[in-house]
């Protein structure tokens, strides 16, 4: 037994034979997960004018497609037809990089999201490129990740699309539960760090305490304590749902979730935000709210 194991773990890495299909599964489920930290980088896209009117955030980082061109015809396009139109464009790049994080961390259409990140990562990449300080490779890592997402099956665990599929196959309410109450405990967690870190601050404060590890550029969001507790009402909702099997409780937790998310975006750039988010803080509530819709059935059929 003791040197079993071992053995097949040198078998595992060896061998030309393919990794068992869980080891697999479970490997895309990852790779998905990171993938989906696009989140990360949304906080910055801050509407109404993304950085346009101080030549920083979204804008500046677009502007460089013309100062350090990749492909010449593509830097033509963002200065005569990106650049004059900015406004619609900041909202398109941050629809599309919210919807994007979104889908690929609750395992939604992750197909869909996979084209969308490849799309993306083109865009992105033949922006930023040849910009100083920048490191062309990692936008074709970036396009690879998503080719893989797109043609492998990355949602087999942890994600909506396996509920999806097991309505057609098999019995749905087992997973939609534990996918249900897995993301209430971490919404949960995520709340728990944000009301630590808001301890002494106003309730309502207007920029709340960011919840993350920066040395790695992980960053969830900003949360003031008002936030906080409405994610812990989210979490506690699907937590309950899961339990009691009570589909009502997931609704009234995605329709919190989406109306946290939509007072952000309304109330972003424009004066006090009253939970104290950045963009990367409605993207969490979305996900929320799309994994408390998605969780469905949470009673096995008769």
């Amino acid at each position: 037994m003791t040197t079993a194991s071992p053995r097949r773990a040198i078998d595992l890495v060896l061998s030309p034979a393919p990794a068992p299909a869980r080891a697999g599964g479970i490997s895309l489920t990852v790779l998905r997960i990171v993938a989906g930290l696009w989140l990360a980088h949304v906080w910055w896209k801050v509407p109404p004018d993304f950085g346009e009117a101080r030549r920083t955030g979204l804008w500046f980082w677009t502007h460089l497609a013309v100062d350090h061109p990749v492909f010449p015809p593509y830097s033509w396009l963002v200065e005569h037809v990106v650049l004059p139109n900015f406004t619609p464009f900041g909202w398109l790049v941050l629809v599309v990089e919210t919807l994007l994080p979104v889908l690929l961390l609750t395992g939604t259409a992750v197909r869909l999201a996979a084209l969308i990140g490849i799309g993306q990562s083109l865009a992105i990449g033949m922006s930023v490129a040849q910009a100083p300080n920048e490191w062309p490779w990692a936008y074709a890592m970036m396009l690879g990740i998503h080719l893989v997402l797109l043609l492998a099956p990355s949602a087999q665990y942890a994600a909506v699309d396996a509920i999806r599929a097991a309505r057609r196959d098999g019995e749905p309410a087992p997973i939609a539960r534990r996918l249900l109450g897995g993301w209430g405990l971490l919404l949960a967690l995520v709340a728990i760090v944000a009301a630590v870190k808001s301890l002494g601050d106003p309730f309502v404060a207007p920029r709340g305490s960011g919840v993350g590890y920066p040395p790695l550029q992980l960053f969830l969001g900003d949360y003031n304590m008002l936030a906080a507790l409405v994610l812990l009402i989210v979490a506690g909702l699907m937590l309950a749902a899961a339990a009691v099997r009570i589909r009502a409780l997931a609704v009234t937790s995605a329709a919190i979730a989406a109306l946290a998310a939509l007072s952000i975006y309304v109330q972003l750039g424009r004066g006090e935000v009253w939970l104290g988010g950045n963009p990367s803080t409605a993207a969490v509530f979305v996900c929320a709210a799309v994994i408390a819709v998605g969780a469905r059935p949470l009673r096995v059929s008769s």
